[in-house]
């Protein structure tokens, strides 16, 4: 069997035919099978999102996950471990073993441009892990956070290229964005939305869906097959915001962070010297300027704070558990000794993006509204249930990140890269509970596995020459806790803060702070300052020592230049927000024209099958029947509650709603009832124009004839959601409905049409700025 060529050819013994079957001596063998090598262990990968290195208790954090600490006691802990600092890189470069840049993911699909390192598109010659264990006899499933589907192939009719059962595996259920709504989300199976399986109200979490349907898959490939392994591949949606938990774990820390993030990072490092996981010497690193000490907070911002950080907490020991369940499924059942689990405790370093003050609704950050610490006290009480989209200062992301310097997006320290990493393995591990500190990064993974499985790297699949894997198999290391690095160069770059690893040293340059993302103006690459860090000697990069070695400094920045050209990384890209507008990025887009149709019954549209409402003018035309004079419900949603529209009726008053990131509500009502019978509903928006984030005046029609008209001062930036007609799942637009649930409408509807003047260009990045603070 030749496994370096996928798919496996496997030829059949040649029996030679009888006339009649029933004279045939010899009986055929029949179609032969692929199966995996003898011994090839059953793979259970689990990623965290947005979770630091100083954040779980197996690593001597605040967050207690009994689950990470029994499987780190029974196997072994990484602490020397990385990733690439951002989420659709990271997972790219653990699902192929090369680095991101090499696979086109050089930063979330949702910045992808025209750039090879960038495309947010993997190359054929690249083929994923998924792909190479499921042609080699393997089952294989993931069940959770995708996010790395290019954006122009997230439509109802694809193409499907990139989502998850062309990638190699062969089931799939989950998200495919960056982040959702634990209680809400937009959920596929395959590459078709489904609905979540039970309400909010009678108890549905996404951590707890995902860990049913892991369980409940694994369970039937064993049905099916008593020695087929399996390859599960468990990516939560947990702890990216928003940090949404069951009611009962909400008040689990309460009063437990009273004491700031300042002293948390004093009590975390002793920790973790206690545990091991550091080295006894390891100094905190230094304090960013520019993010507060907790000291410098009012009494508000220290009640939000607070709050913000015990129901992280609660999300992440709640996901814990929801990982403790599954173990204990498989110890159930006998499929953990020979599981080799890798739980990886965060995708990248904590979450900056709830910036200075933290925030209730995050979409107000990205929308350039920032919210201020006496708003969020005021729904203090909401903070973690369906109603709250929340995320924690960046303070306690640094306090989260101890001993190491920065966060997520900061690619040059390892506050963005250093992740805690745990290795279950009973039948291939012989020490338990010993700190590995071999250096590896997330690139090692895959080839850690088929090392494991006893599977080559394929040199052609579906007869593409395939590109060298650029990780290092982590099985040396597993197996002897004094051997040598092997992994012994690595550079890093995420939005121009980049860093390169070699022999023990690290230079590393951060080139923009992390909570800047919406920042416009240009920053040059070559004005910023570079670092250099001993780390057999400086665990945590504490001590910069770019004055006492300027050679080798000079040295390791021409070496990171050279795995730059190497690697697709140039040409370097450090444009934030505004590459979320694919014209000014540069990457592929459907050809929409302005103006989509869409049928009655259409549920959670994503947003690149239709043309975005934002900054500009635009016309929503509804088709329907009115079953009474007194009709009501939900024509058209896009979005929910923390920023969306809706046109709807309230018994039969014809109304169209403006959310901006629930800080402002418009509403445009008709002035004359809707009456019994056919009607063509529209709604016309006409921008001002002259920038984003302008104003605009709305209008109502019935049946030709302008019957409401309103004035909206100021709406969102970004785009407001995905669409779906008849209903408004998810929470609501507006609190202006008359009945609960998805205020489905009592009518008929039918075909509904948006039709958008979109903008000429993109706005200069003055006029950017200019909308900003009008918006602020």
């Amino acid at each position: 069997m030749d496994r370096t060529q996928l798919p496996i050819h496997l030829t059949q013994d040649t029996v030679e035919a009888a006339h009649d079957v029933r004279h045939q001596q010899k009986p055929f063998p029949g179609p032969p099978r692929v199966t995996a090598p003898d011994g090839a262990p059953n793979v259970l990968v689990i990623l965290l999102d947005d979770m630091g290195f100083g954040a779980s208790s197996a690593f001597g954090g605040p967050c207690s996950m009994p689950v990470a600490e029994q499987l780190a006691a029974d196997g072994l802990r990484f602490n020397r471990f990385h990733t690439t600092a951002i989420c659709s890189p990271t997972r790219a470069a653990l699902l192929t073993g090369r680095n991101h840049h090499s696979v086109g993911m050089g930063v979330v699909t949702d910045f992808s441009s025209s750039a090879p390192g960038y495309t947010g598109v993997r190359p054929l010659d690249a083929a994923p892990l998924a792909r190479t264990l499921r042609e080699n006899g393997y089952a294989t499933g993931v069940f959770g956070k995708w996010h790395q589907i290019p954006q122009d192939e997230i439509t109802p009719v694809g193409p499907f290229t990139h989502w998850p059962t062309q990638e190699g595996f062969d089931t799939f259920y989950g998200i495919i964005g960056g982040a959702d709504d634990q209680f809400h989300p937009n959920l596929y199976s395959g590459t078709a939305q489904v609905e979540p399986p039970s309400t909010p109200e009678e108890g549905y979490h996404l951590s707890e869906d995902l860990v049913d349907k892991t369980r409940d898959w694994i369970r039937s490939v064993r049905d099916v097959d008593k020695e087929r392994p399996w390859f599960a591949y468990l990516p939560f949606g947990a702890t990216h915001s928003p940090f949404q938990v069951p009611d009962s774990w909400r008040d689990r820390y309460r009063g437990k962070f009273s004491h700031g993030w300042d002293e948390q990072r004093e009590q975390t490092l002793e920790k973790q010297k206690e545990l091991g996981v550091v080295p006894p010497d390891t100094l905190l690193s230094p304090w960013p300027d520019g993010a507060p000490h907790w000291d410098e907070l009012d009494d508000d911002g220290r009640a939000v704070a607070e709050r913000l950080m015990e129901m992280y907490a609660s999300f992440a020991e709640h996901t814990d558990e929801q990982v403790g369940r599954l173990v204990e499924f498989l110890r159930a059942s006998g499929e953990l000794e020979n599981t080799m689990v890798f739980y990886i405790l965060g995708d990248n370093g904590a979450s900056c993006e709830g910036r200075l003050t933290g925030t209730f609704n995050e979409s107000r950050t990205y929308n350039g509204l920032p919210e201020t610490a006496a708003e969020i006290r005021s729904r203090l009480d909401e903070i973690g249930g369906p109603t709250s989209y929340v995320n924690y200062p960046v303070s306690w992301a640094l306090a989260m990140d101890t001993p190491f310097q920065w966060t997520k997006q900061v690619a040059s320290h390892f506050g963005g890269t250093r992740n805690g990493l745990v290795v279950h393995w009973p039948q291939g591990i012989s020490e338990r509970g010993d700190v590995r500190t071999q250096w590896h990064h997330v690139i090692d993974v895959a080839p850690t596995i088929l090392e494991a499985a006893g599977i080559p790297h394929p040199d052609r699949v579906d007869g593409i020459s395939q590109r060298p894997i650029e990780g290092t198999s982590m099985l040396y290391a597993l197996r002897d806790g004094d051997a040598p690095d092997q992994h012994i160069t690595q550079y890093f770059e995420i939005f121009g803060n980049r860093g390169i690893f070699h022999e023990g040293w690290t230079a590393v340059t951060k080139h923009r702070s992390p909570w800047d993302l919406s920042r416009t103006d240009p920053i040059p690459f070559d004005q910023d300052t570079w670092e250099l860090y001993d780390i057999t000697r400086d665990f945590s990069q504490a001590t910069d020592l770019a004055s006492e070695y300027p050679e080798r400094l000079a040295a390791l920045q021409e070496l990171f230049l050279e795995q730059a050209r190497l690697h697709q990384v140039l040409p370097l890209d450090d444009r934030g927000v505004e590459r979320m507008d694919a014209a000014v990025a540069g990457r592929r887009s459907p050809e929409l024209g302005g103006r989509v149709t869409v049928p009655a019954g259409t549920r959670r549209l994503p947003t690149a099958a239709f043309p975005s409402t934002s900054n500009t003018s635009f016309r929503l035309s509804v088709p329907m029947v009115a079953d009474s004079d007194g009709s009501d419900g939900v024509l058209v949603s896009l979005g929910n509650s923390f920023n969306g529209l809706s046109f709807y009726v309230r018994e039969g008053v014809v109304t169209f709603a403006h959310n901006l990131c629930s800080l402002v509500v418009t509403h445009v009502r008709a002035t004359q009832p809707l009456s019994a019978g056919e009607h063509l509903l529209e709604y016309l928006f006409t921008y001002d124009g002259g920038g984003i984030g302008r104003g605009g005046t709305g209008q109502v029609l019935i049946d030709g004839q302008v019957v409401g008209e309103g004035r909206v001062e100021r709406t969102a930036l970004f785009g407001s959601g995905r669409l779906t007609v008849g209903a408004n799942p998810g929470t609501p637009v507006t609190s202006d409905y008359v009945r609960g649930g998805e205020y489905p409408y009592t009518g008929r509807i039918g075909e509904v049409a948006l039709e958008t003047e979109a903008a000429s260009s993109w706005p200069t990045n003055a006029q950017r700025l200019e909308a900003e603070l009008v918006t602020h």
